[in-house]
């Protein structure tokens, strides 16, 4: 069964979500403050942290950086903070999605369901391109023998555009294939935001942008 912690210090909104994400048969582990998120996080397996921003005891950005650093778990925060710098710090922490309040659970429910897809469907194979080169069933990317840290949203990119090298893949397809919710309720820029960012991580020029039609993948791509 796929773990959840969610660190929400609303209990109505707790309690709703984790009913919610429970029916959709994942275990939920509840935190109300950093330090009840922190002290579940470190004694329990978890595949996906929910987590608001502002909270009593700090900063959920600072908890993320720590989740982050641990490598695997998905990172998604759901917060009242909507404005675009808010956003962009969140993403520069390493998460994989950002959900502002008020929102539908039916959107969140899809966005999780996604996640845990991607968390799950990661096969047992190498993909080099030039000096990159991803390990996809550990979920490490390297450039030049060295490890680079990409949050599971970039790896995810990173991998769909290296299995389609040498083909143009729209924004449209990306959104579906990264996001599952076939770009409805993600913002105009999010792909674009991560595409730049990605190519920012990897220092490549292998990314192409071609206006008016989506992105390709430049480099030779082998897999072992």
């Amino acid at each position: 069964m796929k773990t959840i912690l969610l660190l929400e210090d609303d209990g109505g909104l707790n309690r709703g979500i984790s009913f919610i994400l429970k029916k959709e048969g994942y275990q939920v582990f509840s935190a109300f403050t950093i330090e009840e998120a922190e002290a579940i996080f470190c004694t329990e397996r978890v595949d996906l942290v929910i987590s608001d921003i502002t909270l009593p005891d700090g900063s959920g950005l600072d908890f993320g950086k720590m989740v982050r650093k641990q490598g695997k778990t998905g990172l998604l925060y759901l917060t009242a903070l909507d404005q675009e710098t808010d956003i962009i710090n969140g993403y520069d922490t390493g998460a994989d999605d950002y959900v502002t309040k008020p929102f539908s659970l039916a959107v969140l429910t899809s966005k999780v369901n996604a996640l845990m897809r991607r968390i799950t469907d990661q096969e047992t194979c190498i993909l080099i391109s030039g000096d990159i080169e991803v390990h996809m069933k550990e979920g490490r990317v390297y450039r030049s023998g060295e490890e680079l840290v990409l949050s599971k949203t970039e790896m995810q990119l990173l991998v769909y555009l290296l299995e389609n090298a040498g083909q143009i893949i729209s924004k449209e397809s990306i959104l579906d294939k990264i996001w599952g919710v076939d770009g409805q309720f993600v913002d105009d820029n999010t792909v674009t935001v991560n595409i730049s960012r990605l190519k920012n991580k990897l220092k490549t020029k292998e990314i192409s942008n071609i206006r008016g039609l989506g992105y390709l993948w430049t480099g030779q791509v082998i897999r072992k």
